[in-house]
């Protein structure tokens, strides 16, 4: 358990990433027909004359339905005065029932709003990883209208904890099984991805419980110990949605972890990189001391920064 001086540290940052005022967006289009199948895009400040690379921007929040966009708005604008074209894309969260498809098993029956804590239940099966796909589909269009300054030959997926796990994951689909419903018959064509203290090994995250049985509840089962059944259930969707099992992709890849968070714990971080050595990929990992989980989209943090120039190492 982490100590009382960590806590108290971890609660400063992310009251400091949170202390920002929501930036509009320059334009907002819809990728399908629910209210969270929106994508915000923002144009980048300067530099109109010639053409930007693209950041698209996955929020983060244990896939819980009250983290939404708003919270990385200032960071997209942060980019954005980079010199980046940024598409802030949001996606169902929550849990609710769902339909069988694709060879994925459905969840059985509704769910209560929230978890045995109190928690609101983390993601939804299978709309949270059909929302991802559908967004990062539609988005060369998208962006041809909204962001016609956006270089298409240069994109980078970047996103924070469970955001992260879907930029991870959106790079990786070519590697799903062929019978997956997310499954592309090609890689994406991306520069890179850039993930922010992701969970991006599940099997780690919920030894670990990152984020009190979010795992187990963006998948869609139960919790551990509840049977055969159930664990059977949890290792056929981990082939479906861990990126550490969706290896290797062939798209560069860079982690960044502060080394204090306690949020998503550098381990997590540490096995995803240790399960792409085994695939034989190279994902470069950057590490930063003193810093914990919310400054890495804190504008008012130097790790911030940071973040900004990793991703321009694979944009330009």
């Amino acid at each position: 358990m982490p100590d009382d001086a960590a806590v108290a540290r971890d609660a400063a940052e992310e009251e400091s990433a949170f202390a920002h005022p929501a930036v509009p967006p320059d334009s907002t289009a819809a990728y399908g027909a629910h209210a969270d199948q929106i994508v915000d895009f923002y144009a980048p400040r300067g530099a109109a004359d010639r053409p930007a690379p693209l950041v698209v921007v996955l929020h983060g929040g244990a896939w819980r339905a009250p983290y939404d966009r708003l919270h990385v708005t200032p960071f997209a604008d942060f980019l954005a005065r980079r010199g980046f074209a940024v598409a802030n894309i949001e996606y169902r969260k929550g849990r609710s029932a769902n339909v069988a498809g694709g060879g994925i098993p459905a969840q059985g029956g509704p769910a209560d709003a929230e978890g045995t804590d109190g928690r609101p239940i983390a993601g939804r099966w299978p709309e949270t990883l059909d929302d991802v796909a559908a967004a990062l589909d539609a988005l060369p269009a998208l962006v041809r209208e909204a962001l016609p300054m956006a270089d298409p030959k240069r994109v980078v997926v970047t996103g924070h904890s469970a955001g992260a796990h879907l930029a991870l994951w959106a790079a990786a689909r070519h590697v799903l099984p062929e019978g997956s419903r997310w499954h592309r018959a090609r890689p994406a064509p991306l520069r890179g991805v850039v993930a922010l203290a992701p969970i991006a090994d599940l099997r780690v995250a919920d030894e670990l419980d990152v984020c009190s049985g979010a795992v187990r509840q963006f998948l869609g089962v139960g919790a551990a110990g509840g049977g055969a059944d159930v664990e059977a259930l949890f290792e056929e969707r981990l082939g479906h949605a861990d990126p550490a099992a969706l290896l290797p992709t062939g798209i560069a890849t860079t982690v960044v972890q502060g080394r204090t968070d306690i949020v998503v714990p550098q381990a997590v971080a540490e096995a995803y990189a240790d399960a792409a050595a085994k695939a034989g990929e190279v994902v470069g990992v950057t590490l930063l001391e003193e810093v914990g989980h919310f400054p890495l989209i804190d504008p008012a943090a130097d790790a911030c920064a940071v973040v900004a120039e990793e991703i321009a190492q694979l944009a330009f």
